[in-house]
């Protein structure tokens, strides 16, 4: 055998052994059905716009619904974990789910990126970033604006979950800092078709507004029979109901209702000066290309942030380890730690090892529904 013979086949040899970099797997587990399938649905449509390549490595993304039930999240966490060796966990849509898929995402040492806000034990934080603001920002530019529309007593409705339970927590807080009296609090489940009793004891007390902690279409239905009743305070809503779903559902009967949201879905009323202005017109021109005109969406727009989010990550995470092992997935979980002043749909990101959040006041803006659209108060 020749020299350049032998050198060809041990090159060959060489190559044939050497170990191929993995694929990124990342999981999704989403409410694609059943009560928040109007935030689960958009969030699906936006991980098929997201990147198939990050930092030179292919992406592959593994969608899964989990019907709005926080035990099928939590099953399908443990799916994507054990069996399609996930490096790293998008979702669940709403608060129940995104606790229960923390629980799998700590104990096998997998960063999970929320889609819902929630308070995590602090013995799971270090493993889960947050897409959505805080409810305390959000609590907070709600009683501002009650305040310098002269309310002084509020009414609650909302879901009897870990939603409305951090929502009355933080409207609590927010409140007394700002002198108001809440008088009434009631609640209600996703799936409930009349809450007729809940909003006649809560007009019994006659408060100057009511404020519903509630998502997507179902926070219709507490705003819907306050008109029903007669009902002529201030209504407000969290931004969980802002979607496309809840202006259609709700129709006349949301007309006036006032409420905090992400910068995404007033973009174009934005000044240039916003920082998230530009990133979240990007979004929109994309989302509405491929879905139509008028579908953006501040749920899907979460999963933007979140695909934002990783392509900060990952090309750092893969200067120090391979994917599919658990030091990649530590790697990621550090890298997303570290990311700092990153503009997106839904405000400014800054993490840190105490942080896992990482929104400030940049997240929030106030906005009324005016004919059947969002209009941005100044």
């Amino acid at each position: 055998m020749s020299k350049s013979l032998r050198i060809l086949l041990a090159l060959s040899l060489a190559g044939a052994v050497a170990p191929a970099l993995a694929d990124i797997n990342v999981g999704v587990t989403l409410s694609t059905t059943g009560p928040a399938a109007s935030l689960g649905i958009p969030e699906k449509n936006t991980v098929a716009l997201l990147p198939k390549s990050i930092g030179g490595q292919k992406v592959n993304y593994i969608v899964l619904d989990d019907a709005t039930d926080p035990t099928a999240a939590s099953q399908n966490a443990r799916k994507l974990v054990s069996e399609n060796k996930v490096d790293v966990i998008i979702g669940g849509s709403i608060t129940p789910s995104s606790s229960a898929v923390l629980e799998v995402a700590a104990e096998s040492k997998t960063p999970q990126i929320s889609l819902a806000p929630f308070a995590p034990a602090a013995d799971k934080a270090a493993w889960v970033f947050q897409m959505p603001q805080d409810f305390g920002i959000m609590a907070g530019a709600i009683a501002k604006h009650m305040v310098a529309n002269g309310v002084k007593t509020v009414g609650f409705i909302g879901y009897s979950d870990g939603y409305g339970e951090l929502w009355l927590r933080e409207m609590n807080r927010a409140a007394a800092a700002n002198g108001i009296k809440m008088v009434a609090v009631e609640r209600y489940n996703r799936p409930d078709t009349s809450v007729t009793g809940q909003i006649l004891k809560i007009m019994s007390k006659h408060p100057d507004a009511v404020l519903v902690a509630g998502s997507g279409t179902p926070a219709v239905l507490p705003e819907a029979t306050l008109v029903e009743h007669g009902y002529k305070g201030r209504i407000y809503q969290t931004h969980g109901a802002a979607n496309n779903d809840f202006l259609r559902v709700g129709g006349k009967t949301v007309e006036g209702t006032v409420l905090p949201v992400g910068p995404i879905l007033v973009a174009e009323q934005l000044p240039d000066s916003n920082a998230s202005k530009k990133v979240a017109l990007n979004y929109i021109k994309l989302y509405e290309a491929a879905y139509g005109a008028g579908t953006r969406n501040a749920f899907g727009a979460h999963a933007w942030d979140a695909g934002l989010l990783l392509q900060r990550a990952i090309p750092v995470a893969l200067k120090k380890a391979k994917p599919g092992t658990p030091a990649f997935r530590e790697a990621l979980r550090e890298a997303m730690e570290n990311v700092k002043d990153m503009p997106a749909d839904h405000g400014v990101f800054t993490f840190s090892p105490t942080d896992h959040k990482g929104l400030d006041g940049r997240a929030v803006v106030m906005v009324r529904v005016e004919n059947g659209a969002w209009k941005l108060l100044h």
